[in-house]
């Protein structure tokens, strides 16, 4: 990933450093294992373990030759130990380095997006409750519809969060997974207790059933459920990219000091990073595709997928975990204006309270539904028609002269209606409950 968008945590999870020294260790754990199983003498594992080491620019250039990175790996540990080093990587094929070693660096990963995950939970909460009391109109198919709750946005946004750390917490043991079985998956020249012994260290569990690979099925889900979780950041910041649209200018995204919005028009603040979360979400949903792709193999294995999983799945932790914290930012710093929240309500005069008065008229006035539908209806076109309050609208129409009280009519218009079970919603997702 380029460094646009690389965090430093990540980026240290996927270096070539990293890797190399899973690598190293899942090596010297083997050594370890053969040791127990009297194959390795107590002074030559003693002497490796020593002497063991890697040269990352060693490993390239010896890699220029066997054009094969594990082969390249092997040779410099090796080369540092001395004879002793006949004994590093016995019994093993590639994969069973490769895989368990990612399956090391996904866990470590999986660590950072949950923890990221944490935060960007705790300022939705935060929001959530400052806003709690302010209606805000709710808009469905783009047009207003009726009034809500302007913190119930973030609510909404606070259990979807709480889910995604849940799935995030369920893959996590779900990609710990190893596999020490050889080159295709049957122990031929490895001993089962080596797999046990290892694994057992590295708190991994085992491919129960193995090919020369751990199935490529526990990567896609990683990958889905970043695709997945990339997607609900996508929907939140759509929703702050639509509310700070001129027409609306509920919300605007942070704009820091000696921020420019627009190398031609200075008046602008653009929600640029909103829109850059949106794209960023696509190639996450292309990196999903990617890994359902990278299932079905030849026989025991081929290496199509490996080349797709270089790029895949550091970009895509190293692109969620920057989305995330981006967002963060956002959601912290957001600028609300309730002015003009408060006068967006009132900009179709009063017809958001359509249902409230259509139920009443059903419940408290004996009309079938089919008649208070189009009283109603007529009301709330005339109101638009003739640029006149809802209200006056009611008050003119002839099927309700006299049915609706002018009391009745100001207590169906109070917009504490359309909150008052807020609360309940509240206490229902635990939102103010929540202490992590």
């Amino acid at each position: 990933m380029i460094k646009r968008y690389t965090l430093q945590n990540m980026k240290n999870v996927w270096s070539e450093e990293t890797k190399f020294s899973k690598m190293l260790e899942i090596e010297l754990l083997i050594c370890e294992a053969w040791n127990k199983l009297g194959k390795i003498p107590d002074n030559s594992l003693l002497n490796i373990k020593s002497k063991a080491k890697f040269n990352i620019e060693r490993i390239k250039e010896i890699e220029k030759i066997t054009n094969h990175d594990v082969i390249a790996f092997v040779t410099n540990v090796s080369e540092n130990i001395g004879d002793d080093g006949r004994f590093i990587h016995m019994g093993a094929t590639s994969s069973d380095i490769l895989d368990t070693a990612l399956a090391l660096q996904m866990r470590d990963a999986v660590d950072i997006l949950i923890d990221d995950l944490l935060k960007l939970k705790d300022a939705f909460r935060e929001k959530a409750i400052k806003y709690k009391s302010l209606p805000t109109i709710g808009r469905t198919h783009g047009i207003h519809a009726e009034p809500t709750s302007f913190g119930l946005k973030f609510a909404l946004w606070f259990t979807e969060t709480k889910k995604n750390i849940e799935r995030m917490i369920w893959v996590k043991d779900e990609i710990s997974i190893g596999k020490l079985s050889g080159a295709v998956g049957n122990f031929a020249n490895t001993d089962p207790f080596v797999e046990e012994y290892v694994l057992n260290k590295l708190n991994l569990k085992p491919a129960l059933v193995s090919t020369q690979i751990i199935q490529r099925d526990v990567h896609a889900l990683l990958l889905n459920i970043i695709a997945l979780i990339g997607s609900s950041l996508d929907k939140y910041a759509l929703e702050i990219r639509n509310l700070q649209r001129t027409e609306v200018s509920e919300v605007s995204e942070p704009f820091t000091a000696g921020q420019k919005g627009s190398s031609a028009m200075p008046h602008k603040k653009n929600p640029i990073i909103c829109e850059r979360i949106c794209g960023l979400a696509r190639v996450l949903r292309g990196y999903s595709i990617t890994s359902l792709e990278n299932i079905p193999l030849w026989h025991e294995r081929d290496i199509s997928h490996s080349s797709a999983e270089r790029i895949i799945l550091p970009d895509a932790t190293i692109l969620l975990d920057y989305m995330i914290n981006k967002f963060i930012f956002v959601v912290n710093d957001l600028e609300v204006y309730d002015d003009k929240i408060l006068k967006n309500v009132e900009l179709t005069k009063g017809r958001y309270n359509s249902e409230r008065v259509l139920t009443y008229l059903i419940e408290e006035k004996g009309f079938s539904r089919e008649k208070a539908y189009q009283i109603v209806q007529n009301a709330s076109f005339e109101s638009l028609e003739r640029d006149i309050s809802f209200k006056d609208a009611l008050r003119e129409e002839n099927a309700l002269n006299g049915i609706l009280k002018e009391e009745e009519i100001d207590n169906l218009f109070d917009l504490k209606w359309f909150i008052r079970y807020v609360d309940y919603i509240y206490k229902r997702s635990g939102i103010e409950d929540d202490k992590s």
